[in-house]
């Protein structure tokens, strides 16, 4: 039973890290250089929609679950020294590249735009916090990226080294 468990979280950490690594590419690679092309009053109000949608227990489970599951299978792998290590070390990238600078870097900047009643601000108004916005918005979601990403690759090297 125990050898199921592990490796029942072991394949839902894969799973959930890999969902976040692909979501978080996908804004990378395709949406945000997409809607940047946009005028500003247009993105900001498509990034307003995104944000306001992408909340949901669908979303919250595959990009928070990991937080979780990541820990609890460095845990359970704890007699076997390389994939611990490479758990622990895909856990605390995790942790800190998805889950920190999530709530303490994109968050604050979701709040900022979704609190803006968009259609009262002028030209140049929105100019400016398309400016605020854009530039550390983009920046702290290459972290998510790249944090989300190297952990997915850990979590399978890990996977090879179990015995």
């Amino acid at each position: 039973m125990e050898f199921k468990l592990k490796f029942m979280v072991l394949i839902l950490s894969i799973l959930f890290t890999g969902l976040t690594a692909g979501l978080c590419f996908t804004w990378s690679n395709a949406v945000t250089p997409g809607i940047g092309r946009l005028d500003s009053l247009t993105f900001l109000k498509s990034f307003q929609s995104m944000n306001r949608v992408i909340i949901n227990g669908q979303f919250i489970i595959v990009f928070f679950a990991p937080v979780i599951l990541l820990f609890l299978n460095t845990y359970l792998f704890k007699g076997n020294n390389t994939s611990f290590w490479l758990f622990l070390i895909a856990a605390i990238l995790f942790f800190v590249g998805i889950g920190l600078v999530t709530i303490f870097g994109n968050v604050p900047l979701n709040e900022v735009l979704d609190k803006s009643n968009l259609e009262a601000l002028s030209t140049v108004e929105l100019q400016e916090l398309r400016n605020k916005f854009e530039q550390p918005w983009n920046r702290w979601h290459s972290i998510r990226t790249l944090s989300s990403f190297s952990a997915f690759v850990l979590l399978i090297i890990g996977m090879l080294y179990i015995k």
